[in-house]
């Protein structure tokens, strides 16, 4: 009988362990989308764009959403947006959300030390600030939070900054010369679990096919009940 308890608890035991460790393995969940969880039990799908401004992209993807009467989320490369400045200027006045994405977008520079990654920030939104009047308090991390140290997340949060990861991707970034059948697919796929979308889309300049598609991937959305919403 002892024996069969003993037995008993070290499988508890190892359930336990394995749940923490895919626990772990999920990539983290920025808080702006528990608070959508929370706050809200409607299927809601935040489109996100990062990598930009370009002049062959950008510019499609605002007349889609315009068209559309959606409001979507733009995470901006700093040295990308100081040669567009008026595509900036056109995402602020037609209401969308402008973030932090990074002002080099260098991996290895930014994310050498916690002084130079909110350097790196804080000069984008220098940028924002000049062009819109505004500052940003939404960031999202180049490539994202998962499998970063820990003292490089607690830097952005203390310095006032709310970091915003994704759960549904149409994976414009891993793709080669996808068509946008695939990227619909892409987002279909990766978010046929979730009542509240974080969507990943890039806005760069090799990805004119996003901007192909997103009549489309909207489209999906709207007939599967979901609302547009922007941090």
């Amino acid at each position: 009988m002892n024996r069969n308890i003993t037995a008993f608890t070290a499988f508890m035991l190892l359930f336990a362990a394995i749940v923490m460790n895919l626990f772990y393995m999920l990539p983290h969940s920025d808080i702006t989308l528990a608070e959508a969880d929370t706050h809200t039990m409607e299927k809601c799908v935040y489109l996100t764009f990062d990598d930009g401004p370009s002049d062959r992209v950008t510019p499609k993807i605002l007349d889609t959403l315009k068209l559309n009467g959606i409001k979507a989320t733009f995470f901006i490369v700093g040295n990308s947006a100081e040669r567009r400045k008026n595509i900036i200027e056109r995402m602020h006045q037609e209401g969308h959300t402008i973030g932090v994405h990074s002002y080099t977008h260098d991996y290895k520079e930014i994310y050498s030390d916690p002084h130079a990654l909110i350097e790196d920030i804080e000069k984008c939104n220098d940028l924002i600030e000049e062009i819109t009047g505004e500052r940003s308090n939404i960031y999202r991390f180049p490539g994202g939070s998962y499998g970063l140290r820990e003292e490089l997340i607690n830097t952005v949060t203390a310095a006032g900054y709310r970091y915003v990861d994704w759960n549904a991707s149409v994976r414009d970034a891993e793709l080669i010369n996808p068509t946008p059948s695939q990227l619909l697919n892409a987002a279909k796929t990766s978010s046929s679990d979730h009542n509240n979308i974080v969507l990943l889309c890039h806005d760069s300049t090799t990805k004119i096919t996003t901007a192909t598609a997103l009549e489309d991937i909207i489209s999906y959305y709207r007939m599967n009940g979901y609302t547009f919403c922007c941090f």
